[in-house]
């Protein structure tokens, strides 16, 4: 059996001027193995005893997400400021404010203001988005014919007749875009309206009509449920409310628990009124009269829910959309000829104008964010608190008057001190 010759490792003179002389003893915490050949220097050595860094493929996908996040930046804060004028609460327009409004100087004023303009500012993206298009056809034709890129790279010019046949057909859509939005915010103001005349038509049949003192306290109760229909029903429709702190003030604390756990508040508060009505001591035919009042109720609700659930046809939305888009992106490239660089300005005032006319429909779609509910609310209830406050008032006057009719006159109607002259 033959062994098998081993190996010595080869001893360096130390005279020589080898890297090796120099070879750093490794630290005792580290317990690093003498290596077997010569070493580097001591940074190197270090460098090799760490671990080894693996390749971050991941570097190019953070990249792209870091992009992506900024270009969604202006969005987001478009939108945000759109969804934070939309919560906003609408007034009521006094004599004041009428004047204001029809001022001489409301042009000025509407301008100076531009860019406190919730429309406004929500219409950056597109229009920076189509400016930058335009800046870049723009950039890129003067490029081409300064002949700064190679021969075969063509200048990006059209025909202005595609455009002068579509103008019209645009118009028209926005146009019927912007009309059909305002029929829905008119026929929402109209349910409103009605709603409202309703609460205090209603609240004055229940002042009128009840007159048992034993029904005090469910006659309170009835006028607390009328005027916190409106208040659950604005809360039902608009995004945001919060149904709690609206109606603690207006209601008891075990019925308004009954209400936010129901799924449909305005519903159950009808339903507390209907069972509030069979409570009371009166005739058939008076609660007949008051339980017909309720419909108005369900007929505001119906209205209403139509149109926060049914939006215009969303086939036309996108048809608009569309056209404006692939209207704007092309828009550089027919006005090339006739204007060069003015293309960039005259695509942001075209972007900012139509797209201004569509935003406004888009918002007016859905109308009761829009209208001044939170004060058409209030101000039934303030009415409905000043018919009860006054009702005793005008019965006791009422009364008075006919006591002192009755003593000054006769039984046949005429005077008593005309009378007295002619005898």
């Amino acid at each position: 059996m033959t062994t098998k010759p081993t190996r010595t490792p080869l001893q360096s003179s130390p005279n020589l001027s080898s890297p090796s002389h120099f070879t750093l003893t490794p630290l005792p915490k580290l317990q690093l193995p003498q290596p077997p050949f010569p070493s580097k220097p001591n940074t190197l050595k270090l460098l090799c005893c760490q671990p080894p860094q693996t390749p971050t493929p991941s570097s190019s996908p953070n990249q792209s997400l870091t992009l992506i996040s900024i270009l969604n930046a202006i969005p987001n804060w478009a939108d945000r400021i759109k969804e934070r004028g939309m919560q906003q609460n609408r007034s009521l327009y006094n004599h004041e404010d009428w004047v204001t409004h029809r001022s001489s100087l409301r042009h000025l004023r509407h301008f100076l203001s531009s860019l406190n303009s919730r429309v406004i500012l929500s219409l950056f993206p597109p229009v920076i988005a189509f400016t930058s298009v335009a800046i870049v056809i723009a950039s890129y034709n003067t490029a081409v014919e300064m002949n700064w890129l190679p021969g075969f790279f063509p200048v990006l010019r059209a025909s202005s007749l595609p455009y002068q046949l579509t103008a019209p057909a645009l118009a028209l859509l926005l146009v019927f875009r912007t009309e059909a939005s305002y029929s829905r915010f008119e026929e929402g103001r109209k349910a409103w309206t009605k709603v409202i005349s309703g609460t205090n038509d209603f609240a004055r049949q229940v002042i009128a009509s009840v007159e048992s003192p034993s029904d005090g306290l469910l006659k309170k109760a009835i006028l607390q449920y009328i005027v916190a229909f409106p208040v659950a029903l604005k809360c039902h429709l608009v995004y945001g409310s919060d149904i709690e702190k609206d109606l603690q003030k207006l209601l008891e604390v075990d019925d308004l628990d009954v209400i936010l756990s129901s799924k449909h508040r305005p519903r159950c508060i009808i339903e507390f009124i209907s069972q509030s009505l069979q409570l009371l001591n009166m005739e058939e035919s008076k609660r007949s009269v008051l339980e017909s009042k309720i419909s108005c109720f369900h007929d505001g609700i119906g209205v209403c829910e139509q149109l926060i659930s049914i939006p215009i046809p969303l086939s036309y939305t996108r048809l608009t959309s569309r056209f404006l888009v692939l209207w704007h992106f092309t828009l550089p490239i027919i006005l090339w000829d006739d204007c060069n660089w003015i293309v960039v300005p005259a695509t942001f005032v075209s972007a900012a104008s139509l797209f201004c006319i569509e935003e406004v429909g888009v918002l007016i779609e859905e109308p009761f964010p829009m209208l001044a509910l939170d004060k058409l609310c209030k101000l039934a209830h303030s009415n409905i608190k000043e018919a009860m406050t006054n009702e005793e008032i005008i019965r006791e006057q009422l009364i008075s008057k006919r006591k002192r009719y009755s003593v000054e006159n006769l039984p046949n109607g005429h005077p008593l001190k005309h009378t007295e002259n002619l005898s």
